[in-house]
């Protein structure tokens, strides 16, 4: 295996165990900084939403960067808010440094991913692509629970675990990665944005932020949720995120094949309705250690098949465009992410730490919903009236292009 791809991948694990390590570690910093832990969980929530939002025009900026500058600027940035992170005295500028970390994070990210696939011969970039997006799935199986572990005591050492992953992939970047071709010439962000006026694009967008609005809405106050389990302990906790790790490699495994076996339609409304389940019994389950563990394998085994199935939809309704296409899936993930943040808070403060999980529940029947509303052809996931037996099996390109989109997951929990 190249060295620079297991850099590439280092990186990607280090932007994988940023976004979601701190649902790990919410108690230490509410209890640090003085605020809820529904405010704490925010910082989940405006990292996604500074990805979704910033993903678009920072790519539309930097077409034209040579790649290397592009990806050490990214690392730079990143590691710098990471530490800037470590460092800030108050609850107000932690926020603002997550949003910079999420800049960092979103330069860095597709250009990775591109960046792999000119490093190796044409017939090994699906594999070049897996290795550096394994980053992502490496991250959620072990970097989120390696940094709750470590934040048990102090979270800021968690913020410096991430710094120095960071920096140790722009050190090795910087002194192997070399010669590598000027980049292609990039849609403009009207051209990224224009495929949402298409109702079948739409809909498949919808689906993925009512999703991960519903999934994330749990994941982000996952502690919270299994306290009765763990009773605050750090190293239960992190046995419960592991299992979620260690299960959500598992989905992502079974999601492809199921996708390709009983279509996208089956694989949504199914995994949605597991979700949906888990969801409202969590608030039995999250007492004892058996049911958080329970729970722990199953909605993430769900989680991720439904994940490998949102941008296999979306290529699918149009593979000559599905680059653009599964842009536009990982910005709804982030801003469904960002929203979950905002939803779990709410309905910690209305309906109280072990409860919340049931608006969880209604609003993954919502993303069941609009899955059942907005599909028809069982593999290729094509709107309602719409859809056509050609659209059913993607082009053998786009199946690395699916590939890539889904692994928003990742960094997700999903």
């Amino acid at each position: 295996m190249p060295v620079r791809l297991l850099l590439l991948a280092l990186g990607t694990f280090a932007m994988g165990t940023d976004a979601m390590v701190v649902a790990g570690i919410l108690g230490p910093v509410s209890a640090d900084l003085g605020v809820s832990v529904g405010a704490a969980g925010q910082l989940v929530t405006v990292f996604a939403l500074g990805y979704a939002l910033l993903a678009p025009p920072l790519a539309a900026a930097t077409a034209r960067w040579p790649r290397r500058r592009l990806l050490l600027t990214a690392l730079a940035v990143f590691s710098t808010a990471n530490a800037l992170s470590a460092l800030a005295p108050t609850y107000e500028l932690l926020l603002a440094t997550r949003v910079l970390a999420a800049a960092g994070a979103a330069l860095y990210t597709p250009t990775a991913n591109a960046v792999a696939t000119t490093l190796v011969a044409p017939e090994w970039r699906g594999r070049a692509l897996a290795t550096v997006l394994g980053g992502m799935t490496v991250a959620t199986a072990l970097g989120v629970p390696l940094g709750t572990w470590v934040g048990r005591a102090d979270w800021r050492l968690t913020m410096w675990l991430v710094t120095g992953l960071g920096l140790a992939a722009l050190a090795g970047l910087a002194a192997l990665l070399r010669d590598l071709p000027a980049p292609a010439a990039a849609p403009t962000l009207r051209a990224r944005l224009a495929p949402l006026g298409r109702r079948g694009v739409l809909g498949a967008a919808a689906t993925t932020l009512a999703f991960f609005l519903a999934f994330q809405s749990v994941y982000i106050y996952l502690a919270t949720a299994v306290h009765g389990a763990t009773g605050g302990d750090a190293g239960r906790l992190g046995l419960v995120l592991l299992t979620t790790g260690v299960m959500s490699v598992a989905g992502s495994w079974l999601g492809g094949r199921l996708v390709d076996r009983a279509g996208v339609r089956a694989v949504l409304l199914t995994g949605s309705a597991v979700a949906a389940c888990a969801f409202a019994a969590l608030p039995w389950l999250g007492r004892s250690m058996p049911g958080a563990l329970g729970y722990a394998a199953v909605v993430p085994l769900a989680g991720w098949a439904v994940s490998v199935a949102l941008p296999h939809r979306l290529a699918s309704l149009d593979p000559a465009n599905a680059p653009l296409l599964i842009s536009l899936n990982s910005s709804a993930l982030y801003l469904g992410t960002a929203a979950g943040g905002v939803a779990g808070s709410a309905a910690i403060a209305v309906l109280g730490g072990r409860w919340f999980p049931l608006a969880a529940a209604v609003l993954a029947l919502v993303a069941w919903a609009t899955a059942a509303a907005t599909t028809r052809d069982g593999r290729a996931g094509a709107p309602a009236g719409a859809g056509s037996r050609a659209m059913s099996h993607p082009k053998p390109e786009v199946e690395t292009l699916v590939r890539e989109g889904s692994s928003g997951r990742a960094r997700t929990g999903a």
